[in-house]
């Protein structure tokens, strides 16, 4: 194994683009995979990958930072909070970052729920340059993603509005030592009575996490009394929508657990 450990984010891109080695944030799945003739770049001493900061737009949180970082940080949102004190142990949240949570490309990803669901874009910094893509957009598929040669994962930037009222739900065999059968997220924002802004996300169905912007736009917009004169228009849309893949659960039961939790998400929102 040959390993490389830059000390700037200028020294890793360099390092990338002229060996290929393969990005190393916490190791926690790199490790099980345990590829003896891989080259690995360690990123956790690159100080610019680290840093968790507000600008007028978003909360910028490094790729480096471990869950552990993140869920003790007063910027990051509750919502995002409550999903990381769910993955694995501590011991894992202590090592796991977020960029590598992200990068594994796996549709049970439980921060990539949020981020989806926050409408969360990425930063991918290279030699060339950097891109700044909505994160919906960075997964083509199971494993699959839009990160091109040389690129790494710099920064998620969080669109700073309001995410007090929101419902976060995984269901697994046990709680936060499990890895989701299915995970749910959802946030509403009203000004008075009106719905300002709902987004819903479903983890672990389908190849990659499953955010209908296009669904949840039927009760944008909407007073709460007119969203619940559309509420089964909602649900049918989704029943239509969510087609679990093949997994070790049945595909009819991960089916009826999502709607049963969009239908609680929609009660407790008072829709």
């Amino acid at each position: 194994m040959v390993s490389y450990l830059p000390q700037s984010l200028s020294e890793a891109l360099e390092l990338l683009a002229s060996t290929g080695a393969i990005p190393y944030g916490g190791g926690t799945d790199l490790m099980v995979e345990g590829k003896n003739d891989a080259s690995y770049l360690f990123l956790h001493k690159i100080p610019e990958l680290g840093v968790i900061a507000g600008d007028a737009d978003y909360i910028r949180i490094g790729a480096s930072c471990t869950f552990t970082r993140v869920a003790d940080h007063p910027l990051c949102p509750g919502i995002l909070k409550e999903a990381i004190l769910q993955i694995a142990a501590p011991a894992i949240r202590n090592l796991g970052t977020i960029g590598g949570n992200i990068g594994n490309g796996s549709p049970k990803a439980d921060s990539a729920l949020i981020f989806f669901v926050t409408g969360s874009r990425l930063r991918l910094v290279s030699k060339r340059g950097e891109r700044i893509i909505p994160i919906k957009d960075f997964y083509l598929g199971r494993r699959s993603l839009d990160l091109r040669p040389g690129e790494l994962i710099a920064e998620v930037l969080i669109p700073k509005m309001g995410y007090d009222r929101y419902y976060y739900r995984k269901v697994g065999a046990r709680d936060a030592l499990a890895i989701s059968r299915l995970s749910f997220a959802g946030i509403i924002k009203t000004q008075g009575d009106r719905i300002v802004n709902l987004a819903t996300a479903f983890g672990a169905v389908s190849d990659v996490i499953i955010r209908r912007e296009d669904i949840d736009a039927m009760l944008i917009g909407k007073t709460l009394a007119e969203a619940k004169t559309v509420r089964d228009n909602y649900l049918a849309a989704y029943a239509e929508a969510i087609v679990p893949i093949r997994g070790r659960v049945s595909e009819k039961y991960r089916k009826r657990v999502c709607m049963n939790l969009l239908r609680d998400f929609l009660d407790t929102m008072n829709i």
